[in-house]
């Protein structure tokens, strides 16, 4: 592993998130969802492709805290635009398990 730098990982801006939209992404190459997270003010909405389908529905994620990257560039997943890197850590399967706060903050609290 390469170290780096407090002021490298000060670059990463990662902000709590609630899910306001989610849809089955059938078109992804692996099994995905399409997230909409309110990022708060200044921020706003942004979308993003998540292959987390072994642990969660799409409607089982509305209204859900997530932490993502928001300052990563835009990319093209298929004929969606993903805006923002929603974090999670694999389980023991390697499947996606999102991280989020274990209390009540509100969106747009910035990760230090």
């Amino acid at each position: 592993m390469t170290e780096i730098a407090f002021d490298d990982f000060l670059k990463l801006d990662i902000r709590v998130g609630v899910v306001r939209r989610a849809e089955p992404f059938p078109e992804a190459r692996k099994p995905a969802i399409k997230l909409w997270v309110d990022f708060g003010p200044g921020i706003g909405e942004r979308k993003s492709s998540a292959q987390i389908t072994r642990h969660y529905t799409p409607e089982a994620l509305i209204g859900r805290r997530v932490l993502g990257v928001v300052n990563f560039p835009p990319r093209q997943i298929g004929k969606f635009m993903s805006e923002a890197l929603v974090l999670g850590v694999p389980d023991a399967e390697g499947e996606v398990v999102l991280i989020a706060p274990d209390q009540e903050v509100p969106a747009g609290g910035r990760l230090y």
